[in-house]
């Protein structure tokens, strides 16, 4: 991920502050030097990025990535692979706008490429629709995190709230990403415990290597940045 450099209200460029409600976040910093400003049980705090650094946070910690040198790129390891991107996330809009799922869903959404003739366009179009939306959560963000810094990490519980209640009709249809996917992939390595333990090792005739692709075109815009992904759900093994 290339973290945005928009400057923003408080004259700091990077991303968009958000939380997820049920999946970890993992960075490590491939270049570049920035913050990251989090939002939690703890307070408020805010972390050095540089090349090297490792971090991660789990469901409800909010985070707001800071790009201070302005080529700050981290790759990026969510938790439960496909639903992060089935809508886990929940950006800190203002209060009204949280209430409100129209409203929230119309301050959220990005056009999708096809809509558009050509590649520049496009463009240019998610690029300033991702940008109205990431002003609005640091909108909500600064005040929230006044909020935080007086009265500590109680302050999140209104955000926490409204956060489940515009997800709650997803949960059902995030769980056969969690079956497929963490559970498993556990539930695989208990078999293969007690195959080993038993002296079989039958699995290990089907060892393989695997790749996935990254969809071609330009990069997504993403909450904090630029994005390059690749389809986990289309992974094919190599002959």
């Amino acid at each position: 991920m290339r973290v945005y450099d928009w400057p923003t209200a408080d004259a700091l460029a990077g991303g968009s502050p958000h939380l997820h409600t049920a999946s970890a976040e993992g960075y490590v910093v491939v270049r570049g030097e920035g913050t990251l400003e989090t939002l939690s049980s703890a307070g408020f705090r805010e972390t050095p990025l540089g090349p090297g650094t490792l971090l991660w946070f789990t469901p409800g910690t909010v985070h707001r990535l800071v790009n201070r040198s302005g080529d700050l790129e981290l790759l990026v390891v969510m938790q439960n692979a496909g639903l992060p991107e089935a809508g886990d996330a929940v950006l800190t809009h203002p209060p009204e706008v949280l209430a409100d799922p129209r409203a929230y869903q119309r301050a959220t959404a990005i056009p999708a490429p096809d809509e558009f003739d050509d590649t520049a366009s496009a463009h240019a179009a998610m690029s300033r629709a991702a940008r109205r939306r990431r002003d609005l959560a640091i909108e909500g963000y600064l005040a929230l995190r006044d909020r935080v810094a007086a009265e500590g990490g109680g302050a999140l519980a209104d955000l926490h709230e409204a956060a489940v209640r515009l997800v709650r009709d997803k949960a059902a249809g995030w769980r056969h990403h969690w079956e497929r996917g963490p559970l498993g992939q556990a539930e695989a390595t208990g078999h293969h415990l007690g195959e080993i333990a038993a002296g079989r090792g039958e699995h290990l005739s089907r060892a393989a290597v695997y790749t996935a692709d990254s969809p071609p075109g330009p990069l997504r815009n993403g909450m904090c940045g630029m994005l390059k992904v690749w389809d986990l759900d289309g992974a094919r093994p190599l002959g």
